[in-house]
């Protein structure tokens, strides 16, 4: 099949392509592929055309369209369509702050060593971090994962591999971790501040989230701490709670997207459940405090919520809404989630122990909650555009801490 390769490069401007296609259409030409890109007001713009008639004729009609709008073009003959691109589809997105061409050297390095094509790169955010997606053919995801993943330790650099194709679209279930992720604090250490037990508390749950100790010995161990507090002390703990930057712009954006939104904890629902119905969360799971009389009694009730028992939690949400567990996505900060991590279809560890960062798909070391939309392939752009959708409804909004930082 005769067919010609136009390129045309030079600083944008409105009606490029139109004209292009006006100039092949007087000369009755058939589109085949038509792609075009704008960076930084420089377009590239390349179409695949066959000529009706004298290939010369149409060439001419090209160059002296490109000509009149100052534009640099190149017509070659066609070799026929692209290849179709190879299986195993994938994204890595890719965040630093900043994101050092030596880091991203290597990051690509590896993914051709591991025999993969990068097809597409595009940027989903600037400052204060920088983040780029690459999308990946002939990938092994996980292979790749596990390659990167070590990769981006040794760089100090964040980095999540995805499934990419239809897998990167449509609905998923987001569920979190409450303390030190959705919020900045500790309820548990909140709470015995008001027993004057604080340091002693905060030793123990150290010790816990680091993996040091059994998560369950060490919540009834805190528990007893709190031992005859009025129940008053929940609503001031309430009160005290301080959402982690970009918390509510993370959760108002996956869903207006469509998204489902769980949390589960270690903590406690009388503090927890109160929040996640603020913020309009969907789903939310902890312990409870057991209280007799108008005070705590220092016990739970029921089973408690360990890292077993949010991995279940995570199961039970995904089949609640009807998805697989290749579409959720689980974020958290201590070895009490490294259970939900690992089952999740993406596990990300937010400013987490080195334990989990070691184990999780993914990491996030900066202090924006709202970074984690970049994982999962979701732009500034995209935010944005669903700020403007939600703005009526919720002119009292919070800002992303990120996404709407005053250095962007």
């Amino acid at each position: 099949m005769n067919t010609l390769l136009v390129t045309l490069t030079g600083q944008d401007r409105p009606a490029v392509s139109a004209r292009l296609l006006r100039a092949a259409a007087d000369e009755g030409a058939v589109v085949l592929d038509l792609e075009q890109a704008v960076v930084r007001g420089r377009l590239l713009l390349t179409a695949l055309l066959q000529p009706e008639g004298d290939a010369a004729t149409l060439t001419a009609a090209i160059e002296q369209m490109a000509t009149a709008a100052g534009l640099a073009v190149t017509v070659e003959p066609g070799h026929g369509d692209n290849p179709a691109r190879r299986t195993g589809r994938a994204s890595v997105a890719v965040l630093g702050a900043p994101l050092q061409a030596s880091s991203l050297a290597a990051i690509t390095t590896a993914i051709g060593d591991q025999g993969a094509n990068i097809d597409r790169i595009r940027r989903l955010s600037r400052d204060p971090v920088t983040t780029l997606e690459l999308d990946l053919s002939g990938a092994d995801v996980p292979q790749l994962r596990r390659v990167l993943a070590l990769l981006a330790t040794e760089l100090g650099v964040d980095l999540a591999v995805s499934p990419g194709g239809l897998a990167r679209r449509g609905r998923r279930l987001l569920v979190m971790d409450v303390d030190s992720t959705l919020i900045q604090d500790e309820v548990i250490e909140l709470l015995a501040a008001h027993a004057g037990r604080e340091a002693e508390v905060a030793a123990v749950t150290e010790r816990a989230m680091r993996g040091e100790l059994d998560f369950e010995q060490s919540l009834h161990e805190r528990v007893r701490c709190l031992t005859g507090l009025d129940v008053s002390v929940l609503d001031d703990v309430r009160r005290a709670i301080r959402l982690t930057p970009g918390a509510r712009t993370l959760v108002r954006t996956v869903r207006r997207l469509g998204f489902s939104v769980a949390v589960v904890s270690g903590g406690f629902i009388e503090v927890v459940q109160p929040l996640a119905t603020e913020l309009g969360i969907d789903r939310a799971h902890a312990n409870r405090l057991e209280i007799r009389d108008g005070r705590l009694t220092g016990r739970v009730e029921g089973p408690v919520v360990d890292r077993a028992e949010k991995a279940r939690a995570l199961r039970r949400f995904a089949e609640a809404e009807g998805l697989p567990l290749s579409r959720t996505v689980a974020v958290g900060d201590g070895a009490n989630d490294l259970d939900m991590l690992a089952t999740a279809g993406l596990g990300i560890a937010f400013n987490a122990k080195p334990v989990v960062r070691e184990q999780a798909d993914a990491s996030v070391n900066v202090p924006y909650l709202d970074t984690v939309l970049f994982m999962l392939g979701i732009s500034r752009e995209d935010v944005e555009e669903a700020d403007r959708l939600t703005s009526a409804d919720d002119p009292d909004r919070e800002p992303g801490a990120c996404l709407d930082s005053p250095h962007v």
